[in-house]
């Protein structure tokens, strides 16, 4: 796309931009908000598939859209689930479930905010 400095061609990407946001929290779309304690630190964010032995996370989650609010609560990552699913599964192919959660009784997968960026 060609760049333009025009208010009337930045409007409508602002627009776009609210109308995506308004997408997420309205007609009826389920929201899942998760804290991350480390991805501050570690670059990654925490994707639960299983706790305890059970499914779980985004193996049974029901929501249109994942909200990741990073520690410090200087930002959040907003992701449709069929995306994020997506990166599970490209993440899951290379590097396999880990650890993680409280006291490690969860697996799951690191996704890297670089990914998603």
């Amino acid at each position: 796309m060609k760049y333009s400095n025009s208010f009337s061609h930045d409007l409508d990407f602002g627009e776009r931009a609210e109308d995506f946001i308004n997408e997420i929290f309205s007609d009826g779309k389920k929201i899942e908000v998760k804290y991350d304690r480390m991805a501050h630190r570690t670059g990654n964010i925490f994707v639960e598939v299983y706790s305890r032995g059970k499914p779980s996370g985004i193996s049974t989650t029901q929501a249109n859209y994942w909200i990741f609010v990073i520690d410090k609560k200087d930002y959040a990552i907003i992701l449709n689930v069929k995306k994020l699913k997506e990166l599970c599964k490209q993440v899951f192919q290379i590097e396999g479930l880990r650890l993680g959660g409280d006291n490690n009784t969860s697996k799951g997968l690191l996704i890297p905010i670089k990914l998603i960026l």
